[in-house]
């Protein structure tokens, strides 16, 4: 089959490699109808993370089920899945605690499992899955054409929106300032609405970007950054700042215009990558107040929440992909996010 390698910096390469084959008995072959290319995979596509050695990349797909494993209840061949960025059981304390991310026997896309097998990356044509019954959600039928990029996001990008929404303790009535308006930005943006946030504020510069967000629920988008940004939000708020700050991009400087723009007593959820050394200046919390959650999303636990509101259209988290390309041009998919030309890229095999 052919799937996506990456070599090192800005070399992204569709390989022929072997067909993932079943070996665990809990494990299923996922067909990809659709996958993506992710924000964070840009950090080792720009030489950020460094790349030791070619390795398999792609962490977000949804797919087909041809084959599971002997101990597999759940997942039947034929399902149509929304596959979490992460391999995950469902089973164990952190999962049951809602943190699957911390799964103590998961993995990742595109590396070995725990359980001595190969997890497929998600830039490809096929995956194995190694826990079939706790990674996958299967869709209620098959879905329309239309509905896959919308089901694609509940992979990622909007239960990490959400997962930010939460996080901050987004509530009815409240006022929140959403940082950074990439694909995760603009869903933390459509999440706070959906959780009855009165005022949503978009930082954004990037006018195809503006109009998604207020498509999303924004109320207000805000241009300015570093102190002129602070400045321009604590004007919209009564001089003190928002409720709720929501950081979705990993950088320094992202981390301390989402600190500054919270009122005192605020929360801040993050769930940027972290890049570029973030680090949390506790005097600073200390004197405001200032709450910090956050982290890496644990979207598998969001799925059977926000699924249902998906597929009857309530939600429409997929108008973030802007451009959709083949497989087969996999590099371009990069390249048009790393140029920003870009918001997010779907895949189709």
């Amino acid at each position: 089959m052919r799937a996506t390698v990456i070599h090192g910096e800005r070399d992204v390469r569709l390989e022929e490699v072997p067909d993932p084959v079943l070996s665990t008995g809990g494990d299923a072959i996922v067909r990809v109808v659709a996958a993506c290319v992710c924000g964070s995979d840009l950090w080792p596509y720009r030489g950020v993370t460094p790349t030791h050695g070619a390795h398999r990349i792609g962490h977000e797909f949804v797919g087909i089920v041809e084959e599971v494993g002997s101990q597999v209840e759940r997942i039947r061949v034929g399902d149509f899945v929304i596959a979490p960025f992460y391999d995950c059981d469902m089973t164990c304390a952190n999962c049951r605690n809602g943190f699957s991310t911390s799964c103590l026997e998961g993995g990742w896309w595109g590396a070995d499992d725990r359980l001595g097998g190969f997890a497929d990356g998600g830039q490809g044509e096929r995956v194995r899955v190694p826990h079939a019954d706790g990674s996958l959600v299967a869709t209620p039928a098959m879905p329309d054409e239309a509905l896959v990029p919308h089901l694609l996001t509940l992979a990622d990008v909007m239960g990490t929106g959400h997962h930010a929404a939460v996080s901050g303790g987004v509530a009815p009535g409240r006022s929140v300032v959403v940082v950074g308006d990439g694909a995760v930005g603009l869903c933390a943006v459509l999440a706070s609405a959906r959780l009855g946030a009165e005022r949503i504020v978009a930082m954004s510069r990037h006018p195809e970007r503006q109009e998604l967000a207020r498509r999303f629920g924004a109320t207000d988008i805000v241009e300015e950054r570093g102190a002129d940004g602070v400045a321009r939000i604590r004007e919209l708020f009564d001089g003190i700042g928002a409720d709720v700050v929501l950081e979705c991009v990993g950088t320094k400087e992202s981390m301390d215009q989402a600190l500054k723009s919270a009122r005192p007593g605020g929360q801040v959820g993050f769930v940027g990558v972290p890049n570029g050394g973030p680090e949390l200046p506790m005097r600073q919390l200390f004197g405001s107040n200032v709450g910090v959650r956050g982290g890496v999303a644990p979207v598998r636990n969001y799925v059977e929440e926000l699924l249902p509101e998906v597929w009857d259209g309530r939600l429409q988290p997929g108008a973030v992909f802007d451009l959709e390309l083949p497989l087969a041009e996999v590099a371009e998919a990069y390249a048009a996010m790393d140029e920003r030309r870009a918001v997010k890229v779907l895949l189709r095999p």
